[in-house]
C-alpha cells in the first residue's frame, strides 16, 4: 500500500505492517484514504483531531449555506393606499434579506372581471421596489388569484454576510459607548473627590483663622 506522512509527504509502497509499526511509533493513527486506488493509500494522522476539523468546517458550511426562501404576499386589488405601503414595506425587507417574493392579487366577486386592475397594481409595485428586485415571473391569472414572482438583484449570501457585519458593528458601537460612560464616571468620581478635598481645606483654614495666635500655647501652660 501506498503510505502518506502525517505532514502529507510521500513515504512510498510499504507493508501494512511497517505502515502500522510507523504510526505506532509516531503515536498516531493509520486510516485509509483511498480504498480503490491501485495501490490502496493509507495515511499517519491524529484521527480524532481530523474528525474534530471536519465538523467544524461542516457546521461553518452549513452556517454560510444559502436557502432558497420565497416568501409570500397578498393584496386586493383595490387596496387601500396605507395598506399598499405597509405591504410594500414587507416586500422591501424580504428582497434586502435575498429572498424571493409571490405576490397574490386576490379577486372577489365582480373583480374577477376587471384583471387589469391586478396587473395595474402589479407593475406598480415592480416599478416601486425595482432597485432591490426584478420581475422573475410575469404577472398570470390563477383561477381567482393573479400571481408575479419578485427575484431579489442580492444574492442570499451577500445579504446574510451584510446582515452578519452590521451586527458586530452595532456590537462595537454598543462597546464603545459603554467605554466613554466608563471613562466619564471616572472623570465624575475624580472631580467629586477633588471637591470633597478642597471643602475640607477650606474648613480648616478657617478654623485656623478663627483661633487667636498663641492660644494652643496658653492652653499648654495652664495645663
Amino acid at each position: 500500500m501506498r503510505l502518506v506522512g502525517p505532514n502529507g509527504e510521500q513515504v512510498g509502497i510499504v507493508s501494512i505492517q511497517d505502515a502500522l509499526r510507523l504510526a505506532q511509533e509516531q503515536d498516531l493513527d493509520l486510516v485509509e484514504v483511498a480504498a480503490t486506488a491501485r495501490p490502496p493509500v493509507v495515511k499517519v494522522m491524529d484521527y480524532g483531531k481530523y474528525k474534530y476539523e471536519s465538523a467544524l468546517k461542516a457546521r461553518e458550511a452549513r452556517k454560510n449555506q444559502a436557502h432558497t426562501v420565497i416568501k409570500e404576499m397578498k393584496l386586493r386589488p383595490k387596496i387601500d393606499p396605507h395598506d399598499y405601503e405597509t405591504k410594500k414595506g414587507h416586500v422591501v425587507r424580504f428582497l434586502k434579506a435575498g429572498d424571493k417574493v409571490k405576490i397574490t392579487i386576490m379577486f372577489r366577486g365582480r373583480e374577477q372581471s376587471r384583471p387589469e386592475l391586478g396587473r395595474r397594481l402589479l407593475s406598480k409595485l415592480a416599478e416601486d421596489v425595482a432597485e432591490l428586485g426584478f420581475v422573475e415571473f410575469a404577472p398570470k391569472q390563477d383561477g381567482r388569484n393573479m400571481i408575479m414572482v419578485l427575484g431579489p438583484h442580492k444574492k442570499k449570501t451577500e445579504a446574510m454576510a451584510e446582515a452578519r457585519a452590521a451586527k458586530e458593528e452595532r456590537k462595537a458601537g454598543l462597546s464603545g459607548r459603554d467605554t466613554e460612560h466608563a471613562e466619564s464616571a471616572e472623570l465624575v468620581e475624580g472631580a467629586e473627590a477633588a471637591d470633597a478635598v478642597e471643602v475640607v481645606e477650606q474648613a480648616e483654614a478657617v478654623v485656623a483663622a478663627a483661633v487667636p495666635a498663641g492660644a494652643d500655647q496658653a492652653t499648654e501652660e495652664q495645663s
